[in-house]
């Protein structure tokens, strides 16, 4: 199975994950409804960083038990190591046991610098985060559920295995695009066409149906719905050509 280079991840990040999606549907074989976005409300905590890419790194939590660190004093050396051990571009996808009922944050100031050292780029969590702008400071994006105060007991209880956050099953080492608008999960059979996908369904957005929209100075309502429904068409045949598919239009 061929998947993206670190070169070619940095190319998605130049679109936001809508785009992404928009080439998504035009490559799969799943539906256009699948359960590879998030569904449940999240939270762009650092917006100005635009869009993250890369590969989910995966963890659960439980804040409230401290029984956990107990089970096992090494469990941060040896998740820590588990992080390690994946080629970057990373994205830590954690789940949060205690949900709907959060109570603390693994992700702080000291956390985010210590993940970004090791090659990840930022956390997808269905939790809490804290110190916001600290992780920030750090270049470490994060999308959660809620902010708040205390760490309380926030040991790994298990890594490197299926997590589910914000309604979506997400695999260790799948391609995660995110930001203010979600994250998406891209199926691994996708990868491989994934960008080139984006690069064109965008373009064919520009060259149809937005240059038609914008181009309505003078124009009375008729010929702005003529024009509209010209380029819907042009859109739809440049879809069907290069993909087998219409598209949304």
């Amino acid at each position: 199975m061929t998947l993206l280079t670190h070169q070619q991840l940095l190319e998605l990040k130049r679109w936001n994950t809508p785009t992404i999606a928009n080439g998504w549907e035009q490559i799969t074989s799943h539906p256009a409804h699948a359960p590879v976005f998030s569904r449940d409300p999240v939270t762009d905590y650092m917006p100005q960083m635009g869009p993250m890419v890369g590969r989910a790194v995966t963890l659960i939590i439980e804040p409230s038990n401290p029984k956990h660190r107990e089970a096992n004093p090494n469990a941060g050396d040896e998740y820590r190591r588990y992080v390690a051990s994946i080629p970057g571009p990373k994205i830590v996808v954690m789940q949060d046991l205690d949900a709907p009922n959060y109570v603390g944050s693994a992700w702080g100031e000291v956390n985010a610098n210590i993940h970004r050292a090791l090659g990840c780029v930022g956390t997808v969590v269905d939790g809490c985060i804290r110190d916001v702008d600290e992780m920030t400071a750090a270049g470490f994006k994060a999308i959660a559920r809620r902010l708040c105060v205390s760490h309380v007991y926030s040991m790994p209880i298990s890594w490197g295995e299926p997590v589910e956050v914000f309604g979506t099953k997400v695999e260790p080492g799948q391609l995660i695009h995110a930001d203010k608008h979600g994250f998406m999960a891209v199926p691994a059979e996708d990868e491989a066409q994934l960008l080139e996908a984006a690069r064109f369904m965008d373009s064919n957005e520009c060259d149809t149906l937005i240059a038609a929209a914008r181009d309505v100075a003078g124009k009375s309502t008729a010929e702005v719905l003529a024009q509209i429904e010209t380029a819907a068409k042009a859109f739809g045949s440049a879809a069907r050509t290069r993909f087998g598919r219409n598209g949304e239009f």
